[in-house]
């Protein structure tokens, strides 16, 4: 009779650490990301010597040609009636009397000026009281 240890086993490597780091660094990444949905088309914004920096809630693109584009949205009627929606789903989630939406407008610098100064009554009448134009230093 063989009476001798049977041959043991080795430890098998604990990966839960492992696991843990690797599950705390994509919270962390999840938590510092800012998330932004993509602009419908490249806009070149105005140099302007500003020194306050826009803040807004949505943001609206208008290009060189004078087309708009709201997140996935291009054209007029289309940007414009996604823009109403978001304004609406924002309004739903906080009280816009208190804080309305503020809009920005990445509007580009070869962006005819009359075409801009006729998109703000529009932008008006969907309830955006306050624009800021994003612009760059020089």
């Amino acid at each position: 009779m063989d009476f001798s240890d049977p041959p043991r086993r080795r430890a098998a490597e604990n990966l839960l650490p492992m696991i843990n780091v690797v599950f705390l660094l994509l919270i962390f990444f999840l938590i510092s990301a800012q998330l932004a949905p993509p602009e419908p088309f490249p806009v070149t914004l105005p140099e302007a010597e500003a020194e306050i920096e826009a803040d807004g809630t949505l943001s609206l693109h208008l290009n060189a040609a004078g087309a708009l584009g709201f997140r996935d949205q291009t054209g007029e009627v289309a940007a414009l009636a996604a823009l109403a929606a978001a304004r609406v789903e924002f309004c739903a989630a906080q009280d816009c009397a208190a804080t309305p939406p503020r809009l920005l407008l990445r509007a580009d610098q070869g962006a005819p000026a009359a075409r801009l100064a006729a998109l703000l009554p529009a932008l008006a009448r969907l309830g955006f009281a306050e624009v800021h134009l994003v612009t760059v230093r020089p």
